[in-house]
Protein backbone atom coordinates (compact mmCIF):
# COMPACT_ATOMS: atom_id res chain seq x y z
CA UNK A 1 0.00 0.00 0.00
CA UNK A 2 1.46 3.40 -1.12
CA UNK A 3 0.30 6.74 -0.31
CA UNK A 4 0.61 10.56 -1.99
CA UNK A 5 0.08 13.33 0.36
CA UNK A 6 0.64 16.82 0.34
CA UNK A 7 2.01 18.63 3.52
CA UNK A 8 1.82 22.87 3.86
CA UNK A 9 4.37 24.66 6.01
CA UNK A 10 2.51 26.60 9.01
CA UNK A 11 5.23 29.70 8.47
CA UNK A 12 5.43 29.50 4.57
CA UNK A 13 3.60 29.77 1.22
CA UNK A 14 5.31 25.94 0.83
CA UNK A 15 3.39 23.19 0.05
CA UNK A 16 5.35 19.84 -0.48
CA UNK A 17 4.02 16.52 -2.32
CA UNK A 18 5.39 12.87 -1.78
CA UNK A 19 5.55 9.24 -1.70
CA UNK A 20 5.28 7.06 1.26
CA UNK A 21 4.47 3.33 2.47
CA UNK A 22 4.24 4.64 5.50
CA UNK A 23 2.70 7.84 5.52
CA UNK A 24 3.24 8.62 9.43
CA UNK A 25 6.53 7.71 9.88
CA UNK A 26 7.19 10.26 6.33
CA UNK A 27 5.38 12.91 8.28
CA UNK A 28 7.51 13.15 11.31
CA UNK A 29 10.56 12.88 9.30
CA UNK A 30 9.21 16.44 7.94
CA UNK A 31 8.57 17.65 10.94
CA UNK A 32 11.50 16.19 12.55
CA UNK A 33 13.56 17.89 10.52
CA UNK A 34 15.34 14.73 8.66
CA UNK A 35 14.41 15.91 5.13
CA UNK A 36 16.99 18.21 3.85
CA UNK A 37 14.54 19.67 1.45
CA UNK A 38 11.80 20.24 3.67
CA UNK A 39 13.89 21.16 6.74
CA UNK A 40 13.68 25.20 6.46
CA UNK A 41 10.20 25.39 5.86
CA UNK A 42 9.02 23.07 9.30
CA UNK A 43 6.44 22.60 10.71
CA UNK A 44 3.84 21.29 8.82
CA UNK A 45 0.56 19.65 8.79
CA UNK A 46 -1.11 17.35 6.34
CA UNK A 47 -3.49 18.69 3.70
CA UNK A 48 -4.27 15.73 1.50
CA UNK A 49 -3.86 12.28 1.06
CA UNK A 50 -4.73 9.32 -0.88
CA UNK A 51 -4.19 5.61 -1.00
CA UNK A 52 -2.57 3.30 -3.82
CA UNK A 53 -2.32 -0.77 -4.24
CA UNK A 54 0.71 -0.18 -6.21
CA UNK A 55 3.84 2.05 -6.38
CA UNK A 56 3.39 2.83 -10.31
CA UNK A 57 -0.18 4.17 -9.68
CA UNK A 58 0.74 6.26 -6.78
CA UNK A 59 3.61 7.53 -8.68
CA UNK A 60 1.82 8.71 -11.40
CA UNK A 61 -0.90 10.83 -9.27
CA UNK A 62 2.39 12.28 -7.40
CA UNK A 63 3.57 13.82 -10.89
CA UNK A 64 0.04 14.89 -11.26
CA UNK A 65 0.14 17.15 -8.01
CA UNK A 66 3.71 18.54 -9.03
CA UNK A 67 2.22 19.74 -11.89
CA UNK A 68 0.69 23.66 -12.27
CA UNK A 69 -2.64 21.82 -12.61
CA UNK A 70 -2.20 20.03 -9.15
CA UNK A 71 -0.31 22.13 -7.17
CA UNK A 72 -3.91 24.80 -7.95
CA UNK A 73 -5.79 21.75 -6.46
CA UNK A 74 -3.83 21.44 -3.28
CA UNK A 75 -3.81 25.29 -3.16
CA UNK A 76 -7.95 25.53 -3.36
CA UNK A 77 -8.06 22.88 -0.64
CA UNK A 78 -7.47 25.57 2.28
CA UNK A 79 -9.23 28.57 0.73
Amino acid sequence: MYFVYAIRSEVRNYIYVGMTSNLDKRINAHNNGYERTTKPYRPFRLIYKEKFENRREAREREKYFKTGKGKEFLRKLNE
